[in-house]
């Protein structure tokens, strides 16, 4: 079983719908070589879109999956690489760094972009996304950046990630944007209900979700919310003969949105059941005891 693939945006680059979400990355603690068969587990599986950020590890995390796209030429070539940019805070590895900002001018999306490059030790970025949404953007100057970038060959496409409706209309008028990667799961409905899926159905763009599992607060959380929906899962994942959790990712990958789904774990049988999930057809039934078990109430 592998991860089935879609075609993004119209005349959009095609992903896996399992996506490998490296933000943890520099928490494995790792060897290259452990990476590299992580990677090539990935591969395996169908699973060849990479999420990756700036900033992620304290400015680390692209860093190490380069030394491991180092260790073994010619691997890069087989993923299709999704980074961000947009957030500056103080690091080790950002001393001149004082202060925690947003930063979405021209001059820091090009410089940042050139600097993932470097650090993944990678030709070019399939997806570059704006991180966060910056209350001093400039749409004409990020669309300038976007044109640089694409015109230098540094970058494919683009997108954005935490962005409303609004702010995501308002960039994509002046540049074609690809996705919007946000916060979902059973715990965090927001996005089904905010229009952000709405949008996505109306401009044919398939969203990424992040925290599908509510970071792990899912299977944790020992409120009454979480407890209630952990009895459906287990009751459906039992009728079913599937785990808990690919069940919950199941909810979020039978929107019609076709939402792409981030990874978090190092596991390879965690990629599996979300390989699986992205399978799994849940009944009408199904969706709406779990959307019941979440919200507390019945539907109207």
């Amino acid at each position: 079983m592998k991860s089935p693939r879609l075609q993004i945006a119209p005349n959009g680059p095609e992903f896996s719908r399992i996506v490998l979400g490296l933000w943890r990355l520099s928490s494995w603690q790792m060897s290259p070589a452990q990476r590299v068969a992580f990677l090539q587990a990935a591969l395996d599986l169908g699973i060849t879109t990479i999420d990756q950020a700036d900033i992620y590890g304290d400015y680390t995390s692209e860093t190490l999956l380069g030394e491991a796209f180092a260790y073994a030429p010619g691997l890069s070539q087989q993923f299709q690489i999704v980074t961000k940019c947009g957030i500056q805070f103080p690091a080790a590895l950002r001393p001149a760094q004082t202060s925690h900002i947003y930063n979405t001018t021209a001059q820091h999306i090009i410089a940042s972009a050139e600097n993932s490059l470097r650090s993944m030790q990678i030709d070019a970025i399939d997806l570059l996304l704006i991180h966060r949404p910056d209350p001093l953007m400039d749409a004409d100057e990020i669309a300038e950046a976007f044109s640089q970038l694409h015109a230098s060959g540094k970058v494919k496409y683009f997108g954005v990630s935490n962005f409303t409706n609004a702010q995501f209309e308002l960039l994509h008028s002046r540049y074609p944007l690809v996705t919007n990667q946000v916060e979902c799961s059973l715990m965090q409905m927001a996005p089904i209900y905010d229009g952000s899926f709405d949008l996505c159905q109306r401009l044919r763009i398939a969203p990424m979700i992040w925290s599908a599992l509510a970071g792990g607060a899912l299977f944790s959380d020992a409120g009454e919310n979480a407890q209630a929906i952990r009895v459906c899962l287990e009751d459906i994942a039992q009728q079913l003969d599937v785990s808990s959790s690919c069940v919950a990712l199941a909810w979020l990958l039978n929107l019609p949105s076709r939402p792409l789904v981030l990874t978090g774990s190092s596991r390879v049988s965690v990629l599996e059941e979300a390989i699986q999930a992205a399978q799994l057809r849940l009944s009408r039934e199904h969706w709406f005891d779990l959307w019941r078990a979440a919200k507390g109430f019945d539907i109207p």
